[in-house]
């Protein structure tokens, strides 16, 4: 290789690079000016001119003059990401919902459904046929307009990151199930398909859009039937040498306690999740959704009942994450679904736990907040899992560009 070649190869790996820098703080933080893109970059008013041409001309930005704001000078071009030409496509599968969105480039949701499913097992055939009977509609209304640049998929589940293996779904009754592949079959669209936990995308979007934003070190934990997490370090998610990191539900918090799924005793999510606020309601464990929603219901009118059994929930809530404070040492713990419900009710039970178990250092040091995105934390976790190919390297998206989307049995 000539010094010549050598000096090209540099050259275009730096202009990929560089692209796929703005792309993202465009993506992550909606429009910026030209100066914002330079003091946030690093990069040169005129190499940000020269990149911002390239991401416009492959339909990925657009520019537009700013609003003078009276200081002296022309007013720097605002860009922002094109919403409408580049989406994802993100899938649901949850323990007693299916939901599916269609998310522009920027994190723009243009499209969200979300139906109920009957809780039990499920083969991933039909279930997969369920989310692209949901999908199909979506699609066909942004044919003519967008490109779909990947799939993501968030998943109940332990799931493998290198392929999207189902290795484990109790819930679903599922052990290795090569769900990515079921769904690029079924969907049949020419892009990547990523499946991966619903808690580490939950903790990806509360990060990215959410109630973290800015912070570096979260965890994330949700509960419903079970008990799942995620963990940013650094401002990266956390996966493992496989990608199972976070499953943070089997801490064992109480060795005498219940029985276990999993085939242990005293895991975490035996005395917090649904089935344990239940049973201390004096409802059936297996009730569901709606007999959780009634206990909620009476908690607000003042029910004592429900009201100690959330007290006493949020206890053995506030022991496990006392655990995780002296094991990760977060800045912040975002809760969601059941116990984002919950902590209004025990926040104090909550803060006590931390007190009495976490060290002094890191437990003086974090913070509990309910979860921003709600219930739809994973779903727009996944859209962002599914943008990240496009968003490491914008300049394979340039030319030729992307196919329009093409419907399943289209």
């Amino acid at each position: 290789m000539t010094s010549r070649e050598a000096s090209g190869q540099r050259s275009e790996t730096v202009r990929r690079a560089n692209l796929s820098t703005i792309l993202q703080e465009l993506h992550l933080h909606g429009p910026l000016s030209r100066s914002e893109l330079v003091s946030r970059t690093g990069l040169t008013r005129s190499a940000i001119r020269g990149l911002i041409g390239e991401l416009a001309s492959g339909g990925l930005v657009t520019e537009e003059r700013s609003a003078s704001i009276g200081a002296p000078g022309r007013p720097s071009p605002l860009s922002r990401p094109r919403a409408d030409r580049h989406v994802v496509l993100a899938l649901e599968i949850a323990i007693d919902s299916l939901a599916v969105a269609l998310v522009g480039l920027g994190g723009e949701v243009l499209e969200l459904q979300r139906v109920d499913r009957a809780r039990g097992h499920l083969d991933a055939d039909r279930l997969v046929d369920d989310l692209a009977r949901l999908a199909r509609p979506l699609l066909e209304r942004q044919a003519q307009r967008a490109a779909v640049v990947g799939i993501g998929l968030s998943m109940v589940g332990v799931v493998r990151a290198s392929d999207g293996m189902i290795r484990v779904a109790p819930n679903l009754g599922w052990r290795d199930v090569p769900l990515a592949d079921v769904v690029a079959r079924k969907l049949r669209l020419d892009v990547p398909v990523t499946v991966a936990n619903d808690g580490d995308l939950g903790a990806l979007a509360e990060h990215r859009r959410g109630a973290a934003i800015g912070v570096d070190d979260v965890i994330y934990v949700a509960g419903e039937v079970g008990v799942g997490g995620g963990v940013i370090v650094a401002g990266r998610r956390l996966e493992g040498a496989g990608g199972y990191a976070g499953e943070i539900g089997h801490i064992r918090v109480n060795p005498s306690g219940s029985e276990c799924r999993c085939g242990a005793r005293g895991c975490w999510e035996t005395e917090v999740g649904e089935r344990a606020l239940l049973r201390r309601a004096g409802q059936r464990p297996t009730g569901g959704r709606a007999a959780v929603d009634g206990v909620f219901r009476a908690a607000a009118g003042g029910s004592p009942v429900a009201l100690d059994a959330l007290t006493a929930t949020g206890e053995w809530l506030g022991t496990g994450l006392a655990s995780i404070v002296n094991v990760f040492n977060p800045s912040l713990i975002v809760l969601g679904s059941l116990f984002g419900r919950m902590h209004p009710y025990v926040s104090a039970q909550v803060e006590q736990a931390l007190s009495s178990g976490a060290m002094d250092a890191p437990g003086e040091m974090v913070r509990v907040v309910p979860a921003a995105l709600g219930e739809d934390a994973p779903l727009l976790g996944a859209a962002e899992l599914a943008f990240e190919p496009l968003l490491i390297d914008p300049a394979g998206w340039l030319a030729p560009r992307p196919a329009l989307v093409r419907v399943a049995g289209a």
